[in-house]
């Protein structure tokens, strides 16, 4: 796996993992490689430092940041974004991979309503649409899976 800084036509800094230098490569030629805050496929690689690890037995001041973590929002659309997140996590249960059958049996009245949040395969989420249970994406990674 490679982790590469990207940055979009519209300025947004962003990063994100690949299998591999040549996967970065067919993905962006074939317009899959999307800016995470505005969308656009017009992005490039940014300047980047190498992770260079700490002599064991250097006293560090303050913890150091994890590489690609969002510290602060840069903009508008970010702070939007966090806040969404910070409703949803907090006014709904995590089920996890579980998603699509709680949310069927909801639906079925084989479970109690309620808020949930969750990841779903695409075919799973397709079926639940098709058999018009209300769902939808959220346009952020649950944090148990984010790296």
């Amino acid at each position: 796996m490679i982790r590469y800084a990207l940055k979009c036509d519209q300025g947004h800094a962003f990063e994100s993992w690949f299998k591999s230098a040549e996967a970065f490569d067919a993905l962006l030629a074939g317009g899959h490689v999307g800016c995470v805050i505005c969308g656009s496929s017009q992005v490039k690689k940014a300047l980047m430092a190498p992770a260079v690890r700490p002599a064991r037995k250097a006293d560090s001041a303050e913890p150091a940041a994890t590489p690609g973590a969002l510290t602060q929002p840069a903009s508008p659309a970010e702070e939007a974004l966090a806040e969404m997140r910070r409703k949803i996590e907090e006014s709904s249960d995590y089920v996890g991979d579980d998603f699509a059958r709680e949310a069927r049996a909801m639906h079925n009245g084989e479970a109690p309503e309620r808020a949930i949040h969750g990841e779903a395969r695409l075919d799973e989420a397709r079926a639940l649409l098709e058999d018009g249970v209300p769902v939808m994406p959220l346009p952020f990674a649950p944090k148990r899976r984010t790296n």
